[in-house]
């Protein structure tokens, strides 16, 4: 009997590659859909993947990639548009005759989040909710390990991992983890239909302890310090993010420092889905710092630090208010921070980390 053919969406990224990766190592065909080719898709294409361009933005585009195909990982990116990329794969997913979906959301999806991503991630699991015939399975992960190895390069050189977390905690999931949990959902549906899982790294950490294991890895002290979001988000702006995700992160830091990410955290779904135990951080930071070339020390990569964050510094602030302007961002009367609203508080408190929560979570 053939394995089912399954299509990576985003295959290219973070998660969808794992995704593909593992998929393709436990012997199912994959398609995997990307925005453009180069060393990423060639990655897959050697691995066995077919490996075919496209846009989550384009019907006919999704309609090809779903001719033949019995199952998918619909992973869009964090930019905007998720609700009408939701809406458009959904059409194209039921017109494919689709035996299941695996659906990347996030830990924070809620209808009155401030954040649009955040509300569009909820909207989209209605939307996925309504396809008639096929299976739904949910995947709200945390605030990703991968986050923090945006400030690799400061932390190695300067031993200063200067977020703005406040006293959040969060119990990192990694890339692979994620994906383990996708793939479980992927190869084994019947047992995961219908539920939301959120998976998580073993073991809730603050920013104190997170800035400790960067230290243990790197053999020097690093220190935490609070940072004010304003000083990030021009980090982030003079690092090429989007004004779209920089909207975006300004409320995630928010429910970060509220500590939402610890709410109902760690869980035990990445075992429990996948039959292996989550990484440890310490583990997902040593497979960063020996990929990077950013941690080796020495007099050039000090001045080469020291230039990126003179340029941060010179880069001018983000006007959120402006920016919600531009890009005509909606401003809705009831938008509550996910920490501070009690019917997402209750989602996140649950008697099982890996029960099926409601649909409002």
């Amino acid at each position: 009997m053939h394995n089912p053919t399954i299509l990576v969406t985003a295959a290219a990224g973070k998660t969808g590659s794992a995704t593909a990766l593992q998929l393709l190592r436990k012997g199912y065909p994959v398609r995997a859909l990307v925005r453009r080719l180069d060393h990423r898709s060639e990655r897959l294409e050697a691995a066995g993947a077919e490996v075919v361009v496209g846009s989550l933005e384009d019907i006919v585009d999704l309609r090809a990639a779903l001719a033949g195909v019995q199952r998918a990982y619909f992973c869009p990116p964090l930019e905007s548009g998720a609700l009408r990329k939701t809406t458009l794969f959904a059409t194209a997913a039921k017109e494919a005759k689709l035996e299941v979906v695996v659906a990347l959301s996030q830990w924070l999806c809620d209808p009155t989040h401030p954040a649009l991503h955040a509300a569009e991630k909820w909207l989209s699991g209605r939307v996925l909710d309504w396809l008639p015939g096929v299976d739904v399975v949910t995947i709200n992960p945390g605030f990703f390990a991968d986050n923090y190895m945006t400030a690799l390069e400061p932390i190695a050189q300067f031993g200063l991992m200067a977020m703005p977390l406040g006293d959040g905690r969060n119990a990192p999931p990694s890339n692979e983890d994620i994906a383990r949990v996708v793939v479980g959902a992927l190869t084994d549906p019947r047992r995961h239909a219908g539920k939301t899982y959120r998976p998580t790294g073993p073991r809730l950490l603050d920013p104190g302890e997170l800035a400790a294991i960067f230290g243990k890895v790197l053999g020097r002290r690093v220190r935490y310090r609070n940072a004010p979001i304003a000083l990030f988000l021009k980090v982030a702006k003079s690092m090429g993010y989007s004004d779209y995700l920089i909207s975006q992160l300004y409320f995630f830091l928010l429910d970060y420092q509220r500590d939402a990410f610890g709410l109902g955290a760690p869980t035990d779904v990445v075992l429990e889905v996948s039959g292996s135990p989550p990484e440890d951080f310490e583990s997902i930071v040593h497979r960063y710092v020996a990929a990077s070339p950013l941690v080796e020390r020495g007099f050039g990569a000090t001045i080469r630090a020291g230039g990126h964050l003179l340029k941060a510094l010179a880069t001018p602030r983000p006007r959120l208010e402006a920016i919600a302007d531009r890009l005509e961002l909606p401003r809705i009367s009831h938008a509550t921070l996910a920490a501070e609203s009690a019917a997402w508080r209750r989602s996140h408190v649950v008697s099982s980390p890996t029960r099926a929560t409601e649909a409002s979570a």
